[in-house]
């Protein structure tokens, strides 16, 4: 025979006439039911889960047992309510304070099971991804907003209760708030982009194509601070950030940042004898990172020198400027050492003599 909730009815009807013993009878069936499906999942389920190497069904299965638990005594509570047949009213408000805790019961479930997502996303070991550390507590606030309205809407269609004046009503403020604050909500946005694309992260060095250039302290919904190597802190809003050109010294696949020195030899040197000097003073120096190693281009013949430049690469931008000044001194030290000359700008001035014919016409 199939079963239906008519020929459950006619079932309790059977063994009872009474309204009052089917309720409680269906209220013990329900729980009965309700505990034998959380033994099968959290025992048996669970179990089998627990042996794949994947963790993300095992935390999603430890979450919603309890939901479904509680749903299938709200679902055996609902029908005994509506077997001891109450006045239209109180079996409305019955059954839709039933509903709504069951809302709240899979609302909950589904934030957690998406905050587990986004800590798996987050933890991805990709150099570009879309959720990461820094955005993660974002990414949970939207989440839970979201979450929270759609509930609060579900809730509403199950107490019958009107919605067009709510959205009326949030429309014009929307538009009055939107017309009083487009500057601050601009700057919200961008933040909100920023934090998601991530262009750049506290501690990186960035360059505005304003000239600007400083480390990245804090990223704030409305602003962004950099802090300059004067110590002088510059608040930049995000809706500027979101447009202008960024250059950011720390991104790429790794955080180290190239030194380029550039140095000119006399004509007539010995330019392998200056490749060694120039190699063993970046070598030597020990905020210059050993991997990429230092390397020494020849670029171009100059006006008055042979144009060199020594490229190697420090840990973090904020070192650019100190290994700059050290490689500098150690190098001009070095070439008065070997005898390598550094030229200056010269020009060969020719005086061409005066003839008799010019004598004649002056």
């Amino acid at each position: 025979m199939e079963f239906t909730k008519e020929s459950l009815m006619e079932l309790l009807g059977q063994i009872s006439p009474n309204n009052y013993v089917q309720a409680l009878l269906i209220v013990i069936v329900s729980v009965c039911l309700a505990k034998l499906f959380d033994v099968l999942i959290s025992k048996v389920l669970l179990k089998w889960i627990e042996k794949t190497k994947i963790e993300l069904d095992d935390k999603i299965i430890d979450i919603i047992h309890k939901p479904i638990f509680f749903t299938i005594i709200i679902f055996g509570l609902g029908l005994a309510t509506e077997k001891l047949e109450f006045k239209e009213g109180v079996n409305f408000i019955v059954l839709s304070g039933l509903q709504t805790v069951v809302v709240f019961f899979w609302s909950v479930a589904v934030i957690q099971i998406m905050k587990v997502v986004l800590n798996l996303f987050s933890n991805d070991k990709s150099q570009f991804k879309f959720i990461q550390q820094s955005t993660l507590s974002l990414f949970n606030n939207l989440l839970v907003l979201v979450m929270t309205g759609l509930s609060i809407y579900i809730v509403f269609l199950i107490w019958n209760i009107d919605l067009t004046a709510w959205v009326a009503s949030a429309g014009i403020l929307g538009l009055a708030i939107s017309f009083a604050a487009k500057d601050t909500l601009a700057n919200l946005f961008s933040g909100v982009f920023i934090l998601a694309d991530a262009p750049y992260k506290l501690g990186d060095f960035i360059v505005l194509d304003t000239g600007e250039r400083g480390e990245v302290i804090n990223i704030g919904i409305r602003s962004t601070r950099l802090l300059t190597r004067s110590d002088v802190e510059i608040i930049v809003p995000n809706s500027i950030m979101g447009n202008t050109q960024i250059t950011n010294e720390a991104g790429g696949p790794h955080e180290k940042f190239r030194v380029s020195l550039k140095i000119g030899v006399a004509y007539g040197s010995d330019i392998d004898k200056v490749h060694d000097v120039l190699l063993e003073v970046a070598r030597q120096h020990t905020d210059v990172c050993k991997t990429p190693e230092p390397r020494v281009r020849f670029r171009n013949f100059g006006d008055s020198s042979l144009d060199h430049e020594l490229l190697c690469w420090v840990e973090r931008p904020v070192l650019r400027g100190k290994v700059l000044h050290m490689l500098n001194t150690d190098v001009y030290k070095r070439f008065i050492k070997e005898g390598i000359q550094i030229p200056f700008p010269q020009r060969d001035v020719h005086i061409k003599p005066a003839s008799a014919k010019d004598d004649a016409a002056g």
